[in-house]
C-alpha cells in the first residue's frame, strides 16, 4: 500500500545533472547554436529520431535564428537515443556526424555512463556548432533554456 507513495529514483544524481547542465552552457558560450537535452525513461513510438523529433518541434528549437538547435534525446529505460539536429547545423555536418555522436554515446551508455556519454555528446556538438556557426558577442544571445528536460 505504501508503495504507492514511494518516491521516483531521479535519472541522474545533482552531480551528474550540474554536469551535464553545464556542458550545454560551455557548448553555447563558442556558438550561436543552442543545445537542448530531454531524457525520459519511455519512448513511445520504435523509432528514437520520430521521438526526438517530435520533442524538438514542441520545444521550439526550430524557432532559433540560425536554425542550428541540436536536441541529444535518451530514453533511459527503453535504451533508445537519437541527436536531432535542425536544419541548418544538418546542412553543415550531415548524417554521419549525427551517427558518430549516436555511436560515442552509446559506447558510454554501455558502460553505465550515461552523464558522461550525454556532456561528451554536448560537448563535442557544440564544438561543431562553433566551427560552423561561431559566436558573435554583438548578436549572440540564449535563445533556449540549458537545463535538461525530463519528461515520463
Amino acid at each position: 500500500m505504501f508503495s504507492l507513495f514511494r518516491k521516483k529514483k531521479p535519472f541522474f544524481t545533482e552531480p551528474e545533472r550540474s554536469r551535464i547542465v553545464e556542458a550545454v552552457r560551455t557548448a553555447e558560450l563558442q556558438t550561436s547554436g543552442e543545445v537542448r537535452v530531454f531524457v525520459e525513461s519511455h519512448c513511445p513510438y520504435m523509432d528514437a529520431i520520430d521521438r526526438a523529433g517530435e520533442i524538438f518541434f514542441r520545444l521550439e528549437m526550430d524557432e532559433t535564428a540560425e536554425h542550428n538547435a541540436v536536441l541529444v534525446y535518451v530514453a533511459l529505460k527503453d535504451r533508445q537515443l537519437a541527436v536531432f539536429g535542425d536544419q541548418g547545423i544538418h546542412e553543415k555536418v550531415g548524417a554521419a556526424y549525427w551517427d558518430k555522436e549516436v555511436a560515442l554515446m552509446i559506447e558510454n551508455f554501455n558502460k553505465e555512463n550515461y552523464a558522461d556519454g550525454i556532456s561528451q555528446c554536448v560537448f563535442e556538438i557544440g564544438q561543431a556548432l562553433h566551427q560552423h556557426f561561431p559566436y558573435d558577442k554583438n548578436t549572440d544571445k540564449n535563445e533556449l533554456p540549458d537545463d535538461i528536460v525530463f519528461g515520463k
